[in-house]
C-alpha cells in the first residue's frame, strides 16, 4: 500500500485519511502508530484534535444562528458583546460579524495569543513528555481562564493582554489578515446571540445530527482511550493540551467522523445538505473578497483556502474548497473538489515544524496519492457505466 510506505519511510508516526463524495465514504483508513510506546495502531477511529479545520464549524454554527434569526452577518459585533472591541487606528469604524468570518476585522494574533492560549490538561503524567514547544507555549493548567475573560483582556485597550499590534492599521473590511482571535470572538458572538455555550450549540446542531459520536471539544467529551498521542518532529512526546480559545482549533474527532462532516459539506455545496437550508449553504460557500483585500496570494497551492475566503471556509485557486490546520503535533487538511464533488481529509499526529522538505515528501505525497486513487475510481466508474450501456 503506497500510503503505508509513505508512513514507514518518513517521519510521520501516525495518520489517517478519508475520501468521500456526496453519497458517503469511498475509502477510510489509518496508518502507523497512535502511540509509539505501546505500539497502538492509528486507525480511522483514532481521535485527536483537528486544529484550524475546527473553524469550519464556527461557519456552520454562524449560519444556523442566522437561520434561527438570532443574528445577521452584517450586524455590528458590539450589538452582542459585553465589552468594547475597537481598532484604535480607526476608532469610529464598526466591525461586523461578516468581517470576523472572512478574517478582515483587523484583529491580529500576537505573542499574547501564541504564549497564552494553550493550556496543559490537568492530572496527566508529564514523565517523558516535552512541554517546551517552540511555536506555541503550553501553559500549566492554573493559567486557564474563561474564554470571554481572555478575549476581553486581549481586545480592550486597557486589557491585561492588550498591546498595540493586537489590531492592524487597516479599516475593518479592507485587508485579509487570518485571525484565530477573531474566529474565537465570532464563537463568543454566537454564544451571546443564542444564549448557548458554543460547544453545546455545535453539539446540538452539527455533531449529533451527523452522528459524529466520537467528537467533542474537550477530553471529557470523548473516549480518551481512543486518543492518539502527539509528537514533535524529533519524536518527543507532546502532553495533552487544550486552549482557552478552543473554537479556533480544538475539536477532537476521528477520520471516520470527519468523513461524515465532509460528506455533508459536499451535499451542502450541491444544494442537498441537511444541517442548513439551501440558501444558508449558498451564503456559507460564497466567495467574499476581492484582489484588493490581499497583500499577496499564492495561486499555485491547491490546499490553500486562504486564497479566496468564504464564511470560515475557503476556495483555493485550483478548484478546491476547505480548510487546513496545524498545531503542536497536529496537521490536518479537509478539502473537496467543487466540480467532481469528491473530498479528502488527512490528519497527522506528528509535527513537521519548519521542515519544508519533509512536508513535501510526506504531507503533500499523501495528497498526491489520494489524487491518483480518485482518478482510479473515476476510470472504474466510467468503465462500469460503459459496460451497463
Amino acid at each position: 500500500m503506497e500510503l503505508e510506505s509513505i508512513q514507514k519511510d518518513g517521519q510521520i508516526n501516525g495518520f489517517a485519511v478519508a475520501m468521500v463524495n456526496h453519497n458517503g465514504v469511498l475509502y477510510e483508513k489509518g496508518f502507523g502508530l497512535a502511540n509509539v510506546e505501546t505500539k497502538e495502531k492509528y486507525t480511522e477511529h483514532t481521535i485527536q484534535h483537528i486544529a484550524s479545520v475546527s473553524k469550519t464549524l464556527i461557519g456552520i454554527a454562524l449560519m444556523k444562528a442566522k437561520e434561527m434569526e438570532k443574528l445577521n452577518l452584517d450586524d455590528p459585533i458590539h450589538d452582542y458583546l459585553p465589552f468594547k472591541v475597537i481598532n484604535p487606528y480607526y476608532p469610529n469604524k464598526t466591525i461586523t460579524i461578516r468581517q470576523l468570518a472572512t478574517h478582515t476585522s483587523g484583529i491580529n494574533d500576537t505573542e499574547q495569543y501564541m504564549n497564552r492560549a494553550w493550556i496543559l490538561t490537568k492530572n496527566q503524567d508529564l514523565t517523558n513528555v516535552n512541554t517546551d514547544y517552540p511555536a506555541q507555549r503550553l501553559n500549566p493548567s492554573e493559567f486557564d481562564i474563561p474564554m470571554e475573560k481572555y478575549l476581553k483582556e486581549y481586545l480592550e485597550i486597557d486589557g491585561a493582554y492588550y498591546q498595540d499590534d493586537n489590531y492592524i492599521n487597516f479599516k475593518a473590511g479592507e485587508r485579509y489578515n487570518y485571525s484565530n482571535i477573531g474566529a474565537t470572538l465570532c464563537a463568543l458572538v454566537i454564544e451571546k446571540a443564542t444564549g448557548q455555550a458554543f460547544d453545546s450549540f455545535t453539539k446540538k446542531h452539527i455533531l449529533k445530527p451527523l452522528g459524529m459520536s466520537s467528537s467533542g471539544w474537550s477530553l471529557k467529551d470523548v473516549d480518551i482511550k481512543k486518543h492518539s498521542r502527539l509528537y514533535r518532529n524529533d519524536n518527543t512526546l507532546i502532553p495533552f493540551y487544550t486552549a482557552i480559545t478552543y473554537p479556533d482549533g480544538m475539536l477532537i474527532s476521528s477520520s471516520s467522523d470527519m468523513a461524515k462532516y465532509l460528506t455533508e459539506l459536499i451535499k451542502g455545496y450541491s444544494g442537498e445538505g441537511t444541517l442548513l437550508t439551501k440558501q444558508s449553504y449558498k451564503e456559507l460557500f460564497t466567495e467574499q473578497l476581492r484582489e484588493q483585500n490581499f497583500e499577496s496570494r499564492n495561486a499555485e497551492n491547491p490546499y490553500n483556502g486562504d486564497y479566496s475566503p468564504a464564511i470560515f471556509i475557503g476556495h483555493s485557486a485550483l478548484g478546491y474548497i476547505g480548510h487546513s490546520g496545524g498545531d503542536a503535533g497536529v496537521g490536518t487538511w479537509m478539502y473537496f473538489d467543487k466540480e467532481k464533488k469528491t473530498g479528502r481529509y488527512i490528519v497527522i499526529n506528528t509535527d513537521m515544524g519548519n521542515d519544508e522538505r519533509a512536508k513535501e515528501l510526506e504531507y503533500y505525497a499523501i495528497w498526491d496519492k489520494m489524487n491518483a486513487y480518485f482518478d482510479k475510481l473515476t476510470k472504474e466508474k466510467r468503465t462500469s457505466n460503459s459496460v451497463l450501456k
